[in-house]
């Protein structure tokens, strides 16, 4: 696709315009016609771009996040792990955490949209962490063999959204970094 033809500028405004629709009438309502109106953009230039919600939606979200973890290596598990929640601001975790809620669930009834996610989003997340474990596994921090390995993703996700669902209350900054203090880190004998 030609994606070259708008200017970062204007490739954020859209990804704003689309955050900021996601947030107001969730995925199934979102279209390419509110996406357009909303940017003053034409149809036409959002699917030359992009090649349907899906994409432009998990593009959206890979250009705000507020962390890669493929750029964190402080040189240490616990600092690479405590600086990913570092980086992100409680305010902006609780919209997060809505946003990707209504979007796990959008996820499970359209293939499309799971995809994107998995293609452009989560899988080079994984890929970042897995880097970021293995690291950990060449400076001797975990044994190469550690069962719980092949779950960390499995426990971050799930403290993230399993606040939200056994207290009623997002996950924040204080939160993951006590969880992963008391349950990743343990679990991977650190």
């Amino acid at each position: 696709m030609g994606r070259s033809r708008l200017t970062p500028e204007r490739e954020a405004e859209l990804y704003s315009a689309v955050l900021a629709l996601l947030r107001e009438v969730g995925y199934d309502a979102l279209t390419m016609d509110a996406v357009a109106a909303r940017t003053r953009a034409s149809k036409a230039t959002l699917y030359r771009q992009w090649q349907g919600k899906p994409e432009l939606v998990a593009r959206a979200l890979d250009h705000y996040k507020p962390v890669r973890v493929a750029d964190i290596d402080t040189g240490s598990l616990r600092g690479d792990l405590q600086a990913m929640v570092a980086r992100d601001d409680d305010c902006r975790m609780e919209q997060d955490s809505a946003l990707i809620r209504g979007l796990a669930r959008a996820a499970h009834d359209n293939p499309d949209l799971h995809r994107a996610l998995r293609e452009l989003l989560i899988g080079p997340e994984i890929s970042g962490l897995d880097a970021m474990l293995a690291r950990a596994v060449d400076r001797g921090e975990i044994p190469a063999d550690r069962p719980a390995l092949g779950f960390v993703p499995h426990m971050l996700i799930g403290a993230f959204v399993a606040r939200q669902l056994i207290e009623d209350r997002p996950a924040d900054r204080a939160f993951l970094a006590d969880y992963i203090d008391a349950v990743v880190l343990p679990a991977l004998g650190v």
